[in-house]
């Protein structure tokens, strides 16, 4: 397999493209097959967004009679919740505001809270057995592991920049655990995309020009995406 850009073709002359490539040579062992129902656009965020949902949701046996908590409803969050409803779970959104209350109810989300209303880590303390944090701003770790049951789990997908913060006693007095997960292998990943076109899940994209580029950059840092930028490669020909 050549390098992705600046290698050599396999004529050992031509320079290798990258993503500007019209045509390149790879192992099969790293090629993926995108359903035929899902639109490649859409199906794009799905090797990035949606592996890094879709195998912690597998993996903690996110299903049938599990209550599912989404932190965040950006990039990730958006996918987590689209993927734990169709594998059958109880799905929550928890985020700092009502802004995408709606979209979460659209998504799939059953309940949405807003975690900056008063009283709402009381009324929720012991629900979840599955809880996923898809953000990478500070949170109250501890308040948050307190709404899991016992022998739940929270999985950090988000990234966070500062050190997590944990009072060792919520996860001893609960037995509860707190994980990280990244993204999944080649198998999983197709997985993934087989259970995405099963259920016909893609991402929720909004299409730029290249020369918006910076623009959408501006935009992800103020959070103004719903809920993933794709390259209209149209624009790449101009």
């Amino acid at each position: 397999m050549s390098p992705t850009y600046n290698g050599m073709e396999q004529d050992k002359k031509t320079p290798t493209q990258g993503g500007y490539s019209n045509i390149i040579t790879v192992d099969e062992k790293y090629v993926l097959r995108i359903p035929d129902n899902l639109p490649l656009d859409g199906a794009a965020p799905l090797l990035c967004a949606g592996i890094t949902l879709y195998s912690p949701l597998h993996h903690w046996g996110a299903g049938p009679g599990k209550k599912v908590a989404i932190i965040g409803l950006g990039g990730l969050g958006h996918m987590g919740v689209k993927i734990a409803h169709a594998m059958g779970a109880d799905v929550t959104v928890l985020s700092h505001s009502d802004k995408k209350k709606t979209d979460a109810k659209r998504l799939g989300a059953d309940h949405f809270y807003n975690t900056s209303e008063a009283g709402i880590f009381e009324k929720l303390a012991g629900t979840f057995d599955l809880i996923i944090c898809t953000v990478s701003a500070g949170i109250d770790w501890n308040a948050y592991l307190e709404l899991l049951k016992v022998d739940a789990s929270m999985v950090v997908v988000g990234a966070p920049e500062q050190p997590v913060p944990v009072n060792a006693f919520s996860l001893i007095m609960g037995r509860r655990s707190l994980a990280g997960s990244l993204i999944g292998g080649i198998k999983e990943t197709q997985e993934m995309l087989d259970f995405c076109g099963k259920h016909n899940i893609t991402s929720d994209i909004e299409k730029i020009s290249i020369d918006k580029v910076n623009e959408a950059y501006e935009r992800v840092i103020k959070s103004d995406v719903r809920y993933r930028f794709v390259i209209d490669m149209a624009t790449l020909k101009k």
